[in-house]
């Protein structure tokens, strides 16, 4: 198998754009019409996804102990759409079609046994991490036992689950709502694993976004929601002895938050800093409970940031510029996230720093959705 072969290939099929991922989903459905049960009503989201999907496996292609990694978790988490191996058969049988038919003269025996065998080895991956993770749950049954609006576009909510969920801060778990059947979200989980069990969840509306429509605005204490597996890698090192950066952008806070919970419980915490940012003061939805966190915890410094309000007395401009002229954040643990736009740019202002590449942590979940 050839990676830059692979690689090339890939660019090449992707110029299509959405008629790519249109073009998988028809041949698919037409050859096993039971398949469509397993996706949700509207494909739109789904069809990007799926090149994302494919985007960042290639990238990581000749990156094998990375790309086992993402593929195991990747494996787990499609148990909780009833997958089996069988649908990995007629999943590969439409990808090598598609892939044909957009590559055209490209299409080559060499190209098609490299696609052959990175299929092969995707599918064995996910199989196996799928087969391992029999013994827990395909998906845990939760029951929403708080529920509340901190700004217009943002809520939290706690839940309950029949099962303990293990998980790790920082990770994500996958959400569907049976109001929004087969439609299956991302979300970090909002605080370090408790006694109780119970989970916090921060949910922001996102425009033309059906899940999130349903889990800020029609979520009510005793709605019924179900739970994937817990992935993602932005967990907290403990090992390292470095002092610790957060950055948090919106709801982005959540899996800092839970790690900061985490840091609170260690004998000797490390210092921390949190840069939480929003547009305006009304995004900055959980600072109360952030200051008075702040407050009983000596190694807790929290700076609230606002990039769209003139006026506000605080730290005011891009999430990123603020935290660049605040110090220069060397040899430090740093942990990114919210949206997209802010990861990057996030990133590529840590390394103009010179902060070396491994010391900051980011996730990207496009590839976890169903």
């Amino acid at each position: 198998m050839d990676a830059q072969r692979l690689k090339d290939s890939f660019a090449r099929v992707a110029e299509y754009g959405d008629a790519v991922p249109l073009f998988f989903y028809s041949d698919l459905f037409l050859r096993h019409p039971e398949a469509r049960d397993l996706f949700p009503v509207s494909m739109a989201a789904q069809r990007d996804r799926l090149v994302s999907a494919l985007a960042r496996i290639v990238s990581d292609v000749d990156n094998v102990d990375y790309l086992s990694v993402f593929l195991q978790s990747l494996g787990r988490d499609h148990r909780k759409f009833g997958t089996v191996a069988e649908h990995y058969v007629a999943v590969g049988t439409s990808l090598l079609a598609t892939l044909a038919h957009f590559s055209g003269d490209d299409w080559t025996p060499e190209v098609a046994a490299d696609w052959t065998a990175a299929y092969d080895l995707i599918a064995q991956v996910m199989i196996q991490a799928a087969k391992d993770d029999e013994h827990r749950p395909a998906f845990w049954e939760a029951t929403v036992i708080s529920h509340e609006m901190r700004a217009h576009d943002v809520a939290v909510f706690r839940v309950s689950t029949e099962q303990p969920l293990p998980y790790l801060p920082g990770q994500s778990v996958s959400m569907e709502f049976a109001g929004r059947p087969r439609v299956w979200r991302l979300y970090s989980v909002a605080n370090a694993p408790r006694g109780d069990g119970t989970l916090d969840f921060h949910v922001r509306l996102i425009d033309g976004g059906a899940l999130s429509m349903a889990l800020t605005r029609k979520l009510a204490v005793g709605s019924r929601l179900k739970l994937g597996p817990p992935v993602g890698a932005l967990t907290f090192d403990a090992a390292s002895g470095r002092d610790v950066l957060l950055v948090a952008g919106s709801t982005g806070l959540a899996p800092l938050k839970a790690i900061l919970e985490q840091i609170g419980g260690l004998p000797s915490p490390p210092q921390a800093h949190l840069f939480f940012g929003a547009r305006t003061t009304e995004g900055l939805y959980d600072l109360p409970a952030l200051e008075k966190m702040s407050a009983r915890s000596p190694w807790l410094t929290v700076v609230p940031a606002v990039s769209g309000e003139p006026g506000y007395l605080g730290e005011c401009g891009q999430l990123p510029d603020v935290v660049a002229r605040s110090h220069a954040w060397q040899r430090r643990d740093i942990y990114v996230s919210g949206p997209t736009s802010l990861v990057a740019a996030a990133i590529a202002s840590f390394a103009s720093l010179g902060v070396p590449a491994d010391e900051v942590h980011v996730e990207d979940f496009c590839w976890s959705e169903p």
